[in-house]
C-alpha cells in the first residue's frame, strides 16, 4: 500500500488533489472510493494465521480519516468492516475485525478535528495501534473456545499492532506534498515578483512591441512553450513556439476558447486538449485581464506541449501574474491620461501668461507715447520681436539663454518706464539648460511691479543662475517691502489672487513638470523668489 500511495503521489492530477486543503464533494468521493479500495484490498493481501488475517486494513482507514476526516475515514471503515465480515461470516475475527474497523473511522474522524496538523503523524501511530488492541481484545472476548482466541492474539497480535507505525509513514508523505506545495509557493512569488521587474518598464508604453517583450519574459521564466496576450478581438502579442502565425502584421483574431474567457470572464484551464492550434499544444490556461476590477479587457494565455502540465501551483502563479499585468497596465493608461491632462493644463497656463505679459508691456509703452515717442516706437518694435519669437516657441521647452534674452528684453521695457527707479543686475553661472518658456519671465516682472513699484527710491533687482552638482538654482531678489506670509501661503497652496497671478501660474507649472514648486522667501529687505531645475529628469523633490 505504501508502494502504491507512493507512486499515486508523482501523478500529477493526484498529486494536486492531495496539495489542496479544501476539496470538492466529487474529490472527497474520489479519495474515499480510493482509502476504501486500499483497505478491501489489505484484507485480500492478508496472511491467514489459525483462521484469521494478518492484514493492513487498519491503517488505510486510520490514514484516510486523518488526512481527509470523516467522508473518507467512516466510509472506508464501514465498508472494509463489511466487507471482512461478509467474505468470512464464521471466521474467528470476522466480528472483532468489523467493531474495530467502524471504530478506527470513528477515531481518525476525531483526530482530525481535534489534533494539530504538525502531530497528527503520532496521533495516527497511537489510534492505530489503539485499533489493532482494541481487534485483539474482541478476538479474546468472543472466540470461542478462548484458547483458539489466545492462540491467535499470540500470533497475530504483536506484527499488527507493530505494523501501524506505517500511518505515520503515510500521513508525513502525504503532508510533505504539501510542505512542498508551500515551498514551491514561495519560490513562485519569488519569480512573480521576479517577472513583475523585468516586465515594468514595458508597461510604460501600451504597444505590440512591449507586449511581445513581456511575453517572451513570461515564457522564458515559467518555461512555458508560448505565451500571448490579447484584448477582446484580436492577438496583441505572442512569444515562443509558432510565433510565426503572427509574425505578420495585422490582425489576429481570438480563438473560441479565448472568446467564452472573454465573454465569461472565468479562467478556462484544459490540461487535455487534443490539439491547440497548429503548434500541437495540450495543455493551456486563459487568464481574464481586468483593469481596476472592471469588464475584461483581454487575456493571458500560457500554452504547453505535454498533457496535465499546468499544475495548481502554476495556476496561481499565472493568475498572480495577470492580476500584476492588470494592475501594471492600468497604472500606465492612468499615466497616459495624467500626462495627457498635465500637458493640457500646461498649455492652458502658459496661454493665460501671454496675455498678462502683453497687457503689462502695452502699459509700459503707453506712457512713453507722449514723452518720447522714438522710444515708444522702438519699444513696439522690440515688443513685436517678442511676441513672434514666443509664438514661434510654442509650449516647447528652450535654452536657458533664450528665455534670458526674453527677460532682457522685457526689462528693456520696463526701464523705459521706470527709469532710474530700476536697477537689474545679472549673475550667472555659464549652463546649458532647457526650460518651459515664459518661466522666468513673470518672476522678474513681480520683483519689479510689487517690489520696485511701491517704493519711492530706487530698487534693485538681481536674477541669478548657480550651477549646482545635480540641478541648476534659478531665482530673483528685489530691494522691495517684502512678500507678505498670506501671499507666501496662496501660492504654496494653489490660489492665486490678483498679486499673485503670475507666481501662482509658474508655481502650478513646475508642480506639473517637475513636482517641485517655488521656494520663496521674505528678505530685509525685499524678497527673494527661487525654483530648481534638475539636470536629467524631474525633480527628485
Amino acid at each position: 500500500m505504501l508502494m502504491m500511495l507512493f507512486f499515486l503521489t508523482r501523478i500529477r492530477p493526484f498529486q494536486s488533489l492531495l496539495q489542496k486543503q479544501k476539496h470538492s464533494a466529487i474529490e472527497l468521493a474520489t479519495v474515499s472510493v480510493l482509502f476504501c479500495a486500499f483497505a478491501v484490498f489489505s484484507t485480500y493481501t492478508g496472511l491467514r494465521v489459525e483462521g484469521a488475517l494478518i492484514n493492513v486494513r487498519i491503517i488505510a482507514i486510520v490514514a484516510g480519516g486523518i488526512l481527509f476526516g470523516p467522508w473518507v475515514g467512516i466510509p472506508a471503515g464501514i465498508v472494509s468492516g463489511l466487507h471482512r465480515y461478509l467474505i468470512d461470516v464464521d471466521g474467528y475475527t470476522s466480528l472483532p475485525c468489523l467493531l474495530s474497523s467502524v471504530a478506527a473511522g470513528l477515531l481518525a474522524t476525531l483526530i482530525y478535528y481535534r489534533v494539530r496538523r504538525s502531530r497528527l503523524w503520532l496521533y495516527g501511530i497511537l489510534a492505530g495501534m489503539a485499533c489493532e488492541g482494541l481487534t485483539m481484545l474482541l478476538i479474546l472476548l468472543l472466540t470461542q473456545p478462548h484458547a483458539v482466541g489466545i492462540a491467535i492474539v499470540d500470533q497475530i497480535g504483536v506484527p499488527m499492532i507493530v505494523g501501524t507505525t506505517c500511518i505515520g509513514l503515510i500521513i508525513r508523505l502525504v503532508q510533505d506534498l504539501n510542505d512542498e506545495k508551500a515551498l514551491i509557493a514561495a519560490r513562485q512569488a519569488k519569480l512573480a515578483m521576479d517577472v513583475a521587474n523585468q516586465t515594468l518598464p514595458y508597461f510604460r508604453q501600451i504597444t505590440r512591441s512591449a507586449f511581445e517583450s513581456v511575453c517572451e519574459i513570461i515564457r522564458r521564466e515559467i518555461g512555458a512553450d508560448a505565451v500571448s496576450i490579447t484584448d477582446t478581438q484580436d492577438v496583441l502579442a505572442y512569444a515562443g513556439v509558432g510565433r510565426e502565425e503572427y509574425a505578420l502584421e495585422g490582425h489576429h483574431a481570438i480563438g473560441q476558447l479565448t472568446r467564452e474567457a472573454v465573454e465569461s470572464g472565468q479562467i478556462l484551464l484544459n490540461n487535455n486538449l487534443s490539439s491547440y492550434s497548429l503548434s500541437g499544444f495540450h495543455s493551456v490556461i486563459i487568464i481574464p485581464l481586468r483593469e481596476q476590477q472592471e469588464a475584461v479587457t483581454g487575456t493571458l494565455k500560457i500554452y504547453y506541449h505535454r498533457r496535465y502540465r499546468i499544475s495548481g501551483a502554476l495556476r496561481e502563479l499565472a493568475v498572480g501574474l495577470s492580476q500584476l499585468m492588470s494592475t501594471q497596465m492600468a497604472v500606465a493608461r492612468t499615466e497616459q491620461l495624467r500626462e495627457g491632462a498635465r500637458r493640457a493644463e500646461f498649455s492652458a497656463l502658459q496661454s493665460k501668461i501671454n496675455p498678462h505679459f502683453l497687457f503689462n508691456a502695452l502699459n509700459a509703452i503707453s506712457s512713453l507715447i507722449r514723452m518720447d515717442p522714438d522710444q515708444a516706437r522702438q519699444l513696439i518694435a522690440s515688443l513685436a520681436d517678442y511676441l513672434r519669437y514666443n509664438l514661434a516657441r510654442g509650449d516647447r521647452l528652450i535654452d536657458l539663454q533664450e528665455e534670458l534674452m526674453q527677460v532682457r528684453n522685457y526689462i528693456a521695457i520696463e526701464q523705459a518706464r521706470f527709469g532710474h527707479r530700476l536697477n537689474v543686475t545679472f549673475a550667472l553661472d555659464p549652463v546649458s539648460i532647457s526650460l518651459p518658456s515664459l518661466l522666468l519671465q513673470p518672476l522678474v516682472e513681480n520683483a519689479i511691479l510689487h517690489g520696485i513699484q511701491p517704493r519711492s527710491g530706487p530698487g534693485q533687482v538681481t536674477i541669478e543662475v548657480r550651477d549646482e552638482p545635480t540641478r541648476v538654482r534659478i531665482a530673483v531678489r528685489d530691494t522691495g517691502y517684502g512678500i507678505s506670509q498670506a501671499v507666501i501661503a496662496q501660492v504654496a497652496n494653489g490660489e492665486s489672487s490678483g498679486d499673485s497671478i503670475g507666481l501662482g501660474n509658474v508655481q502650478q507649472r513646475l508642480l506639473l513638470l517637475y513636482g517641485e514648486g517655488l521656494h520663496i522667501r521674505r528678505l530685509e529687505p525685499g524678497t527673494e523668489v527661487c525654483f530648481y531645475l534638475p539636470k536629467s529628469g524631474r525633480s527628485a523633490c
